[in-house]
């Protein structure tokens, strides 16, 4: 039902279309009352609620209209779908019961053509085995017809069938090489001259084809060098051509390698171990470069030309390393005759070097070894025979077993078999080194024959006996050994023989300077130099397996010249004027500062031994092993010998020091004039021995460090304070010479203290109250020496001191108690009259006794070079003086 009253804009929004879309409440009902909204805020009067009444009323009844509308729509549509899903359901049935008999009627088909191609391929099958058979029959009577033509001498078939061209060469060549197989197999009356006749032809037909391809050759004809080559190829594998293409090559024929061209700059710093090893080589650097250049051409034109272009290239390399690259390499050789070995060893490296880059360069040119087939092969003649498959027919030389690169290499290490083979490199390797050291330590060795005074029983003597009987022995095989070696030629260059006379005044040598005969880390580092540069050709020539023994054999050449020719020589030579040296003047302190240079040679060589050369064994764990052992014996020995000289300068150091305290007057102490007693500041023995004192703090400061340092000015000290306990039980001490004493034991603790060792303090910070016993009063010494370090000491140890005192007599019937006068045993006695040991001093202390020793040098510590002694071996092997520092 239409209401009248609703206005078109009402009725619009009361469409069944506006609520199809987005529907909101609030603006379908602000919508219908917006013009009744209106009219009310225009009517001044109280608010009117019908109108708006009577359109919602309205507007409610459309509404209740338009749902019962889509309600009946929607029931009909329902309907609608209804049916139209069991129609779509019937069609699909219809339609899966049709693709059903489709696909059985394709399975079908596909049974019957299954069954067709088998039955197709057993048919095509026997076709073949039936073609095969026919071919074989086919070739098998062309092959006896040709056979027969040949019996008879007959080759006009053969000769036209050439002449038709490179197919019909072709054909030739295969029947050719058929008839020379078949024709090594017949044996029949008149067989021989058939053989021969075959064997004749087929010499002319290579030779024609020879001729053919050389002159294609010469014309630059690639496509018909092709078919020469492919010809040779199915007539017997194509060597001999290939022969003729290398041996005509420009390369071997026109280049005339003159070394007129000499580099004399090179040549005359090869020999020189401190020029650095040659980079280059000018006319083995412009033979390379030809080398890469050619291959690089020829590379293309054999893969054009030959059907086994692997094949070729692995001839054309082979002459270049055969012919040329060996050839430049002799006489490079043979250059250096007559000079050092160390330039043969550069030479070598560097060819080695050189070649190497060349090989793999030339890797780049791998080519695929694939050898096409013949057509004329298809007939498979080779199987006809016995039923023989293709490889095995008449072999030719295309078969590739082996790749271009694995060629290189093996062409590479034949080049170098005459000089690197067996124990050839490494002797001459060991041979130069030991050459070289004893170039290098010919005055050093000199130096200390000159000053060797002791004859053939001295330090000098042993060494050149040493020498002698390691020069003179040889190995199982019946060669010197490398140690043999390197002993011989330091022998040799050092001017030494164990039969010679050992005078030091030789004519027409250089006098030696006393710093030949000084180490020096420069000289150390030279010599590693040299070591490393060995060890770098080593590693360049000698396969990876031996590597590791090579390299022990070098480390023992380096041991026996670092360490035995010039390290335990100057450390004997130390020794040996240790041992000569007059007691009675002042030590030299010189031994300090070869133990220092010792140090820092040992540091270098032993990092060096870590850090280049025990790498280089990690292959082969037993030789590491003994590698190991072996450094560890060479540098125990230098400790030892270290250990010693520090030893015995000690011993000299305080041998003087107890000559000083001897001089000692027995009035100093007790002096009859005071005034001029008191005008001295300290008495003379102190002096010296304070004088003394601080050159040995300064020498050892300046050349020590670390725990070295204070183990030896801890050793010095200790055998004072000894020296001191003794000196004061020696001479009376007066009250005013008590004053004097105390002054030089105080002089004697101010130098100790610069010594910075506390153990040291304590012990003469005990020999200063030891001395105030002359000092104080009678009445209270008893109670003196029960305080401080002297209360810790039996008093009756202290006796022998205090007996010294002018007035012992009067002040020991005070100190004495009663139980002290019935001593009636014979040590007591001993005691009272000073003849008792001050053993037990300073009990506290005691296990400083167990503990001082003199260090031993430190060799084969790994931190820096210039690091002190004490960063050393942790174990020193045992010495007199058994704690190692560092």
């Amino acid at each position: 039902m239409s209401n009248p009253a609703l206005e078109p804009s009402v009725q619009d929004h009361l469409r069944l279309e506006a609520f199809e879309g987005k529907f909101d409440v609030k603006d379908f009902v602000g919508a219908i009352s917006e013009k009744l909204i209106a009219q009310s805020k225009a009517d001044s009067g109280p608010f009117d609620p019908k109108p708006f009444i009577r359109t919602f009323e309205a507007a409610v009844d459309k509404l209740i209209a338009v749902r019962k509308d889509v309600q009946a729509k929607t029931e009909q549509m329902e309907k609608s779908v209804r049916v139209a899903e069991r129609d779509y359901s019937k069609k699909m049935v219809e339609l899966n019961r049709g693709f059903e008999a489709v696909g059985q009627s394709f399975s079908g088909m596909e049974t019957k053509m299954n069954e067709v191609g088998r039955t197709a391929i057993r048919i095509g099958e026997q076709m073949e085995s039936v073609h095969q058979q026919r071919q074989r029959a086919q070739a098998a009577y062309d092959l006896i017809d040709y056979y027969n033509q040949f019996a008879k001498d007959d080759t006009t078939r053969l000769d036209a069938m050439k002449k038709e061209g490179k197919e019909g060469r072709r054909k030739v060549a295969v029947l050719l090489r058929r008839l020379a197989t078949v024709a090594k197999e017949v044996d029949l009356p008149h067989s021989d001259k058939t053989r021969e006749n075959i064997d004749r032809y087929c010499e002319k037909f290579e030779k024609d084809m020879l001729h053919l391809f050389d002159r294609a050759y010469r014309r630059g004809d690639p496509k018909m060098m092709h078919h020469c080559a492919q010809t040779l190829l199915d007539f017997n594998g194509g060597a001999s051509c290939v022969q003729v293409y290398v041996n005509q090559h420009d390369f071997f024929i026109n280049r005339v390698r003159a070394d007129t061209d000499i580099d004399e700059r090179l040549w005359g710093a090869l020999p020189d171990p401190d020029a650095p090893p040659p980079v280059s080589e000018r006319g083995l650097a412009d033979l390379f470069s030809e080398i890469r250049n050619t291959v690089g051409q020829e590379a293309q034109i054999v893969q054009a030309v030959f059907p086994n272009p692997a094949f070729v290239m692995q001839v054309f390399l082979q002459r270049v390393f055969a012919q040329s690259i060996q050839q430049h390499l002799e006489q490079l050789v043979a250059r250096t005759t007559g000079m050092p070995e160390l330039a043969f060893l550069r030479v070598l490296q560097l060819v080695h070097q050189l070649t190497s880059v060349l090989v793999e360069d030339l890797k780049a040119y791998e080519l695929p070894s694939v050898v096409p087939r013949s057509p004329v092969d298809a007939s498979e003649f080779n199987r006809s025979l016995k039923g023989l498959p293709a490889s095995n027919a008449p072999n030719t030389a295309t078969a590739t077993a082996a790749t271009i690169s694995t060629m290189l290499e093996t062409a590479m290490e034949e080049l170098f078999v005459p000089y690197t083979e067996g124990q050839r490199y490494l002797e001459k390797e060991s041979r130069s080194l030991g050459e070289m050291y004893a170039s290098y330590l010919a005055r050093f060795t000199r130096y200390h024959e000159r000053v060797d005074t002791k004859g053939k029983s001295s330090m000098f003597g042993r060494m050149v006996d040493q020498l002698s009987a390691a020069a003179a022995t040889t190995s199982p095989s019946g060669t010197s050994s490398t140690s043999a070696q390197a002993a011989a030629a330091l022998m040799r260059f050092g001017g030494l023989s164990a039969a010679a006379d050992r005078n030091p005044d030789k004519n027409g040598e250089d006098p030696v300077r006393e710093e030949d005969g000084i180490l020096s880390v420069d000289i150390a580092e030279t010599m590693l130099k040299w070591h490393a540069e060995a060890i770098g050709r080593c590693v360049e020539l000698s396969s990876s397996n031996d590597v590791p023994k090579h390299t022990f054999a070098l480390l023992r050449v380096l041991c026996a010249a670092i360490g035995n020719s010039y390290i335990e020589t100057a450390i004997e030579s130390v020794q040996a004027r240790l041992e000569a040296a007059d007691n009675k003047s002042e030590p030299s302190l010189q031994p300090l500062t070869i133990l220092r240079e010792v140090d820092l040679i040992c540091h270098l060589w032993q990092r060096y031994v870590t850090m280049a050369l025990l790498p280089l064994a990690s292959s082969s764990v037993t030789v590491r092993r003994e590698m190991i052992v072996f450094n560890n014996q060479a540098v125990s020995r230098i400790e030892g010998g270290a250990n010693q000289v520090a030893q015995k300068l000690t011993d000299a150091v305080v041998a003087w020091l107890a000559t000083q305290l001897a001089k000692q007057k027995r009035t100093d102490f007790k002096p009859k004039n005071d005034d001029i007693s008191f005008a001295r500041v300290n008495t003379d023995p102190c002096l010296a021995c304070c004088d003394m004192l601080e050159k040995v703090r300064d020498a050892a400061k300046a050349t020590l460090s670390g725990k070295n340092l204070e183990v030896f000015l801890t050793e010095v000290g200790v055998a004072f304070h000894g020296l001191l306990l003794e000196h004061l039980k020696k001479f009376p001490v007066s009250a005013t010479g008590g004053l004097m004493l105390a002054k030089d034991l105080k002089s004697y603790q101010d130098v100790i203290d610069t010594f910075s060792i506390p153990s040291l303090h304590e012990r003469f910070e005990f020999i200063r109250q030891l001395g105030n016993v002359f000092l104080v009063k009678p009445d209270i010494l008893k109670s003196y020496i029960t305080e401080g370090y002297l209360g810790r000491i039996d008093a009756n140890l202290l006796r022998p001191y205090l007996a010294q005192r002018s007035d012992w007599g009067q002040a020991e019937k005070g100190f004495n108690d009663p139980t002290d006068g019935a001593v009636t045993d014979g040590k007591a006695a001993r005691d009272r009259f000073g003849m008792g040991r001050l053993s037990m001093i300073m009990k506290d202390l005691e296990p400083l006794r167990d503990q001082i020793s003199m260090p031993s040098v430190p060799m084969p510590g790994m931190s820096n070079i210039a690091g002190n002694l004490a960063s050393s071996f942790a174990n020193a092997r045992p010495s007199r003086f058994s704690n190692t520092a560092g």
